[in-house]
């Protein structure tokens, strides 16, 4: 079935089943304050670390490509993001200090990421560092990671779509109009998420989803 197609028919299926609009896990801790900046969305990226470290990753010593790290899907960025405007980047505001790098730890891979993706895109939010990452850690805890990708210990090959799905069976409203698979020279790389700026629900990101991985079949490498 071609990719608008199957996109169409997974749309029309939640549809008939009544799901509501809000989506996020309703367990999660509470909600930071919302972004007081002009954007449409969020747009949270998983890295697959396997896939990553593959890829040239493993050049930048960063520690989910160490043997042994057992790193599958870790934060890349949340990134304020706009459907027809351009997005916003390295807006004006201070660097994360010591201390905000402190509150991020776990969430990001390792503190120069975390600091880069504050100046670069947390800035572009209006909230203040400390915010912005008590922001990243609410929604990577809300979002569920499907079984299979836990821990892969041997070579997975799927397609985007089965991706999608799996992600979407495992968290409740996500639908594929809300998401998006990366890949490259065949390999899983990312998959992104649209959320809204309070965080309530999942967003409508046609700009994003459009650009999915349109291959047939993807590595999704083990973990290391």
């Amino acid at each position: 079935m071609p990719r608008l197609a199957l996109k169409l028919a997974l749309s029309l299926a939640f549809a008939i089943a009544g799901t509501p609009s809000v989506g996020l896990a309703q367990n999660a801790p509470p909600t930071p304050p919302v972004a007081a900046a002009q954007f449409d969305y969020y747009v949270m990226t998983l890295s697959w670390a396997p896939g990553f470290c593959d890829l040239g990753g493993k050049d930048t010593s960063s520690p989910e490509c160490a043997e042994g790290s057992g790193q599958g899907f870790v934060v890349h960025g949340l990134w304020p993001d706009n459907e027809f405007r351009p997005n916003p980047e390295a807006c004006r505001g201070q660097d994360a200090t010591p201390a905000d790098l402190d509150d991020e730890h776990g969430v990001y891979p390792n503190d120069r990421l975390a600091a880069y993706e504050y100046r670069k895109h947390g800035t572009c939010t209006g909230l203040s560092a400390h915010d912005y990452f008590a922001t990243v850690r609410s929604v990577r805890t809300r979002l569920k990671i499907p079984e299979m990708f836990r821990a892969p210990s041997e070579q997975l090959k799927m397609a985007p779509e089965e991706i999608e799905q799996a992600f979407m069976t495992a968290n409740a409203n996500l639908h594929p109009d809300n998401m998006a698979i990366s890949c490259s020279n065949g390999e899983l790389v990312d998959v992104r998420f649209c959320l809204a700026k309070d965080l309530s629900s999942y967003a409508v990101c046609r700009k994003v989803a459009r650009h999915t991985c349109q291959r047939g079949s993807l590595v999704v490498a083990p973990v290391r």
